[in-house]
């Protein structure tokens, strides 16, 4: 079977379209033509007002933050302004200065950082409504935007292209990892790489939601998620809140009612059954073919000659680890200072990174001292560009190279081509000194469709690689060794 590419976010690297270029340069199509973006970014209001609610005004980014500059500049003077407006009230409501009573309910108060802050949040927001980027992103980023537009960065083209500007070099690419977050949520089905295959019949028809009926809860705000993620990846509008509210209404009188893909039904003990027509099934199962890919087939094809066991990484996909993934895994591991650690088939050295920066804050720190660590790597571009760092590699085939259970903590990220990884994991276990540590960075399906996973396993967000080249559900176990 020819192996397919999964769909990638273009990025704002090397390719960044700054914002002095963005109404300046065509960018190329996609294939996906209904959900076609040019690099020249949209004016506000150049959406459609029936489906979206943009603003009916048309005007560039540039424009609207001129006008936030302008404001900005204004705002002592219009302060000024206030005051000299509350004392002519006050005056106006006295005879030779004799106080007369309270003129206003509450004393009026003012301070210019709340002037400030609210016309930033606004700013952010108009743009936010006006770029239509609410119906791009997925359920999970748009909370993370709330987030961050609640104390928003500093309102200027280079930071509207560094908050928003994926959502709109890449549109097809928000919208299938919402649909696949939502879904990947509700069962691991959707996690599997060999489930959502196209042709497979491995996907459930029906799932089950809990607390459903109560108004804002929490299954019924993930019910809400995942159809709204459908209706985007087929191009229809959201559900309004009054949409929504009817349909569960309808649900709850009725007992079932249907939803774009299929009916809902509720139940006496609040659960809600998703249960998904033949063309729901099929557009979940071509969406998240898309998104995933097929780069990482689950076994090696029958045509496929078999390779040997000490098969290099040189041979297989290489994803380096992104800087959240590095975080979290090193996280994982605990380190308190001293320790000496492994990384089996390090590439270019993105988990070493992490670490010398955990040892610049143990230093600063006065821990019980730095960690030690120690990379191994086939590829020799990838071990020198490591070394180029001031990483200590030594370049070699891990699973050449003889076991030394002298080291208290391992972590990787091995080969994901087929289940090539295990034959890694079990190598770097016979590294681990007794009581040792070891995080290993896996695809999904090695803990949900291959149960070759040591240790607990904990998942990662979806596209978690994406900047590396691909989507594919993944995560990572921590296991410990037994002691002697």
């Amino acid at each position: 079977m020819a192996l397919r590419q999964p769909h990638r976010a273009r990025g704002l690297g090397s390719d960044r379209i700054w914002p002095e270029r963005w109404r300046a340069v065509p960018g190329p199509r996609m294939k996906d033509e209904s959900m076609t973006f040019h690099s020249e970014f949209p004016k506000i209001g150049e959406t459609d007002q029936k489906d979206h609610g943009a603003p009916a005004i048309r005007r560039s980014l540039s424009e609207i933050v001129a006008e936030y500059d302008a404001k900005a500049e204004s705002i002592p003077g219009a302060i000024e302004a206030f005051k000299r407006a509350e004392t002519a009230i006050n005056a106006a409501a006295c005879i030779g200065g004799t106080y007369g009573g309270r003129v206003f309910a509450t004393d009026p108060s003012l301070y210019e950082r709340d002037v400030r802050l609210t016309l930033l949040r606004s700013a952010w927001k108009h743009v936010y409504e006006g770029l239509n980027i609410e119906n791009i992103a997925s359920a999970k980023d748009r909370q993370q935007l709330d987030l961050k537009l609640t104390k928003p960065l500093p309102f200027t083209l280079e930071n509207i292209a560094e908050v928003f500007g994926s959502y709109l070099l890449d549109q097809r690419f928000h919208v299938l990892k919402g649909l696949a977050e939502c879904f990947t949520d509700l069962d691991p089905a959707y996690k599997s790489h060999s489930k959502v295959k196209i042709g497979v019949e491995g996907l459930p028809k029906r799932i089950i939601v809990s607390y459903v009926t109560g108004w804002n809860s929490w299954g019924r705000e993930r019910v809400k998620d995942t159809l709204n993620a459908l209706r985007v990846y087929r191009s229809q509008p959201r559900y309004t809140y009054r949409e929504f509210e009817d349909t569960m209404d309808e649900v709850q009188r009725h007992g079932e009612a249907d939803f774009c893909g299929g009916i809902i039904r509720v139940f006496k003990n609040g659960n809600g059954h998703l249960i998904f027509d033949p063309e729901g099934r099929k557009d979940i199962n071509h969406a998240l073919a898309e998104f995933y890919g097929e780069v990482l087939p689950d076994a090696p094809n029958e045509a496929e000659a078999k390779r040997p066991s000490t098969d290099v990484a040189r041979d297989l996909q290489f994803y380096a680890s992104p800087r959240p993934v590095a975080e979290t895994v090193i996280d994982a591991l605990h380190l308190s200072g001293g320790e000496e650690i492994l990384e089996p088939s390090c590439g270019d050295g993105a988990l070493m990174d992490e670490l010398a920066r955990r040892n610049a804050d143990l230093r600063e720190n006065r821990m019980s001292g730095a960690v030690s660590v120690t990379g191994v790597e086939y590829d020799a571009a990838r071990a020198d560009l490591a070394r180029a760092k001031g990483h200590h590699v030594m370049t070699a085939n891990f699973l050449q190279v003889a076991p030394d259970p002298r080291f208290d903590k391992v972590v990787m990220n091995p080969p994901f081509y087929g289940r090539h990884y295990k034959k890694h994991l079990d190598h770097a276990v016979k590294f681990l000194k007794p009581g040792g540590c070891l995080v290993c960075i896996l695809p999904a399906s090695a803990y949900y469709d291959h149960g070759t996973t040591i240790g607990d396993w904990r998942d990662l967000p979806v596209g978690s690689f994406a900047s590396s080249g691909t989507n594919i559900p993944t995560g990572y176990c921590v296991y410990y060794k037994p002691r002697a």
